[in-house]
């Protein structure tokens, strides 16, 4: 309980400390629109692919990034699972206890 009394004035504090710098940075005039394109000058093969998928196609870009996140992970998960048993450890038998 006396943890939560501190936390109110720590939190103004940081709200405080921050609140100003906010200000002065949201006080220029307006920008125009941020373009996020990636560079395709020196890259070939996959890497010029993805690239090319990022600039023409932000959904299905970020719909193979997280497929392929998952199939690395996953071939990871196998090779290790392939390793430790080499090494004589049985991870398969082990009982789980919730």
């Amino acid at each position: 309980m006396k943890r939560l009394r501190t936390l109110g004035p720590t939190v103004c504090g940081v709200l405080m400390f921050l609140a100003p710098m906010a200000t002065w940075a949201a006080g220029s005039e307006k920008q125009g629109k941020l373009v996020h394109v990636a560079d395709t000058r020196n890259l070939a093969g996959f890497n010029l692919y993805i690239a090319n998928l990022y600039n023409t196609n932000r959904l299905l870009f970020t719909l193979e990034a997280v497929l392929l996140t998952a199939l690395m992970g996953l071939m990871l998960g196998l090779l290790m699972d392939w390793i430790v048993g080499l090494i004589g450890l049985d991870l398969s038998k082990r009982e789980g206890k919730e």
